[in-house]
């Protein structure tokens, strides 16, 4: 069973790529321990693209923030860039392309993303997240 209580959890990460593995499977595990193991999925596929996102387009820190509140999960990805991400194609525009499905994927499987200008631990940069309901 979910729980109603709010809490929240921020992985550090560095820039290097098995910090997506890491993240993924941190996150799996605190929503097995929270009692919401139905939305690991879904919320593993977002959190790996957000986090590829931060360490594959950045050169610093990144962060991962996991977020439950009012039966909401709310998953971020802070990253030292300042800069706004790219604006996700439609899924159907894709076709073959190799680069650009990640936040197209976010969209497509979450119920409301977005993006903001954030500064953590003195550095500047920006915070991608999304949010997945509980059925």
């Amino acid at each position: 069973m979910p729980e109603t209580e709010p809490w929240e959890y921020t992985l550090s990460i560095p820039n290097d790529v098995r910090a997506v593995t890491v993240s993924r499977r941190t996150l799996r595990l605190i929503l097995t321990m929270h009692g919401l193991i139905g939305l690991a999925d879904t919320a593993e596929l977002l959190a790996t693209e957000l986090v590829a996102n931060a360490v594959r387009h950045t050169k610093g820190p990144a962060a991962l923030r996991v977020r439950w509140s009012a039966g909401v999960l709310r998953i971020g990805a802070w990253d030292a860039d300042p800069e706004p991400p790219e604006p996700p194609c439609a899924m159907g525009e894709l076709g073959e392309a190799e680069q650009g499905r990640g936040l197209a994927l976010v969209r497509a499987c979450s119920d409301l993303w977005g993006w903001q200008p954030l500064t953590r631990e003195g550095n500047c940069g920006k915070y991608v997240w999304c949010d997945l309901a509980a059925a």
